[in-house]
């Protein structure tokens, strides 16, 4: 357990030195677009945001907000999750960005209640998105997470959007 806790915490100080390393450091720090609201779909996978279809706008700010939310019904068996993240950015580049913030979430999982022992969530940490394509971006975190049953572990997050430019 203490070795994928140090792990994670090395990949993302690796991630975030690489992900600084690629922004524009000189100028304007604003990538073409933003000066407009950014909306993207796709996917989020994480404990403090929950895991789903992703919906995230970009403000003609510094500030992103993403709503999340999944469902999976096996025969009686219910999974859910809806959750929330706000995102503010540290630095932005033309292909990347340096962000932090807030998130909070609520998983459900049983056939007649919850099953769960800590099902609400509340999170903050770091992240870097990419640009992988033109409009397709990837994005991880590293969140400190506060489980319902007063438990804080540090821990990932990943999505992957398709903006509409």
């Amino acid at each position: 357990m203490r070795f994928g806790i140090v792990s994670c915490f090395v990949f993302l100080a690796v991630l975030s030195g690489s992900a600084l390393a690629q922004v524009n450091v000189e100028g304007n720090q604003r990538a073409a677009g933003f000066n407009s609201a950014i909306y993207g779909l796709g996917v989020s996978a994480g404990p403090a945001s929950g895991m789903g279809i992703s919906f995230r706008n970009h403000l003609p700010s510094r500030s992103s907000y993403q709503l999340i939310a999944g469902i999976i019904k096996l025969k009686a068996k219910v999974s859910a999750s809806v959750g929330a993240e706000y995102q503010y950015d540290l630095v932005r580049g033309n292909t990347t960005r340096f962000f932090f913030g807030p998130s909070m979430s609520y998983f459900y999982s049983g056939e007649h209640s919850n099953t769960l022992a800590a099902p609400f969530r509340l999170g903050i940490g770091v992240g870097g998105e990419f640009d992988v394509q033109k409009a397709l971006h990837f994005s991880l975190e590293g969140v400190f997470t506060y489980f319902s049953d007063g438990s804080i572990v540090p821990l990932p997050q990943i999505a992957a959007h398709y903006y509409f430019y």
